[in-house]
């Protein structure tokens, strides 16, 4: 596929979901209330550590308590938060699709989180511990692959015995008659930005084993009658500690420490019903990052400004979602030692897809997809044009990550479809198959090692296709599984050192259990 015919086929997709999108901001979906008064997003079922949830005191989340409490069992105050959680999966490949790998690969990764709070007034203290280890693995995975090497496991697969959060805030309801909600936390948090979907460009992980964490300041404001949100944090990310694949394997621990010479700030808006059940998200995200003592970087200095719609899937009724995400500034093409030449970054992304739930049993949505993030097919023009997600998720679109993690934001042209259903209020599952070109040819498929410079591999990655299902059990515990499998195409097949031509399945299965 051409460079044209790729660019011609962006605009052609989102031309056709956009065209319903002014008939559908403007109907009603059924969802307001009695007094006339339209809802904002509400949160859905908790789907990761209690903090995570229970940890928002001007967002209007109904905090869940676990049907075996240990907060109620050892009578604790009410001042005082306390919960466990434990995650357990196995996940275990057929095939190969990274550099030089072959045969299949497995793994069990296992997660730990502990949260206290405590609370006085409008004050809080808290501390999230968390324990991400990862078994089965050898010197024969790869958990990730560049050109010449293969990783068998990194920093985002385990963590052991470190402290995710220590935190302390404040937070008030219509602070001073002013009719505004307000809230500052200080200290080492998570975050995510954009509501469910939108985490694309700084998330709290949900599938992957490690969780990415940051030390700062976080300033929220609210609207006290649900109009709008605004989020303005200025941070150094956490790095995990060891990060090398031979200390991480010898099961030596260090402490996480900030990436000192590292800066990520932004400013994030939330606009609730901008028309009727619509919602609007704008955002300027700002990441200044040095080398450093031990830290060998890709000196990003990046501007990412973009722009977020969508309304939420009801029965009946259709739905949609569009984010434009720029990315401007200076980067290198490498984290690499003796990469010191500084180019000039510009990217882009797009995600449109448009959707319809039947009023039927089992509520089956069908809804169509397409996403578009830049690559760079020229590494010798002085710029790089491949689109960096920074510290966001990806698992909810574009497949499981763990030791998968076939598909990132990056260098890919991908359309695609999702069939959902819901057998039972708390019983989810999915079809979803997608189309996966490269964006340029002669770019990586970003996070196998895989590249031809030539372009003569051509664009054409494959098809993926994956089923899931979850069920909620009750609000302490959570099944989950899935398959997914890659249907090679030319350029997996073809690459310079591609692994055979074979088929991958991937398979995992796990249990989240909360005290």
């Amino acid at each position: 596929m051409t460079h044209s015919t790729k660019t011609a086929l962006a605009f052609a997709v989102g031309y056709l979901l956009f065209q319903p999108l002014q008939a559908i901001a403007g109907s009603s979906n059924g969802n307001a209330s009695s007094s006339g008064k339209l809802p904002v997003p509400a949160a859905g079922r908790p789907i990761h550590c209690n903090a995570a949830v229970q940890d928002d005191w001007i967002g209007r989340r109904n905090p869940y308590k676990p049907v075996y409490s240990l907060h109620d069992t050892s009578k604790l105050p009410d001042w005082l938060s306390f919960s466990v959680e434990q995650r357990t999966r196995y996940e275990g490949q057929d095939g190969a699709f990274r550099f030089g790998a072959e045969g299949g690969d497995q793994a069990l990764p296992i997660q730990n989180c502990a949260w206290l709070e405590v609370r006085h007034q409008g004050f809080r203290a808290g501390v999230e511990f968390l324990d991400a280890r990862q078994f089965l693995y050898d010197e024969g995975s790869a958990a990730i692959s560049r050109v010449g090497s293969r990783i068998p496991v990194t920093n985002t697969q385990v963590n052991e015995a470190d402290f995710l959060q220590v935190y302390g805030a404040w937070a008030a309801e219509n602070v001073g008659g002013s009719g505004v909600d307000a809230e500052v936390k200080l200290g080492r948090q998570t975050l995510d930005l954009g509501y469910m979907n939108g985490r694309r460009l700084v998330a709290r992980n949900v599938f992957r084993n490690t969780v990415n964490a940051f030390t700062g300041a976080l300033i929220r404001l609210r609207d006290h009658d649900d109009h709008w949100q605004m989020k303005f944090f200025g941070f150094q990310p956490v790095g995990r500690n060891p990060s090398a694949a031979d200390d991480i394997m010898a099961g030596q621990h260090d402490s996480d420490e900030e990436e000192s010479r590292t800066f990520f700030s932004g400013g994030h808006v939330e606009w609730f019903n901008v028309l009727p059940t619509m919602h609007a998200e704008a955002y300027l995200l700002h990441l200044d990052e040095h080398d450093r003592p031990g830290g060998d970087t890709a000196n990003r200095r990046l501007y990412t400004p973009g722009v977020r719609t969508y309304r939420q899937p009801a029965k009946g009724h259709w739905d949609f979602e569009t984010e434009t995400i720029g990315q401007i500034g200076s980067s290198r093409a490498s984290a690499g030692a003796n990469d010191t030449r500084d180019l000039d970054h510009r990217a882009w992304f797009q995600h449109v897809q448009l959707g319809y739930t039947f009023d039927l049993p089992w509520a089956p949505r069908f809804h169509a997809m397409y996403d578009y993030a830049s690559g760079d097919s020229n590494s010798r023009d002085g710029e790089n044009n491949r689109f960096d997600t920074l510290y966001g998720a990806r698992r909810w679109e574009l497949g499981p990550t763990g030791t998968f993690g076939a598909l990132a934001r990056a260098n890919i042209n991908t359309p695609g479809y999702r069939l959902s259903l819901a057998p039972r209020d708390n019983i989810t599952t999915f079809f979803q198959h997608r189309l996966v070109w490269l964006a340029e040819g002669q770019d990586e498929w970003v996070g196998t090692g895989l590249r031809d410079r030539t372009g003569r591999s051509g664009d054409f990655v494959g098809h993926t296709f994956e089923v899931s299902a979850r069920w909620d059990v009750n609000n302490s515990l959570t099944l989950d599984s899935g398959w997914t499998r890659i249907a090679k195409g030319e350029f997996a097949m073809n690459a310079p050192g591609a692994p055979d031509g074979n088929d991958v399945d991937y398979f995992y299965v796990q249990s989240l259990v909360r005290f």
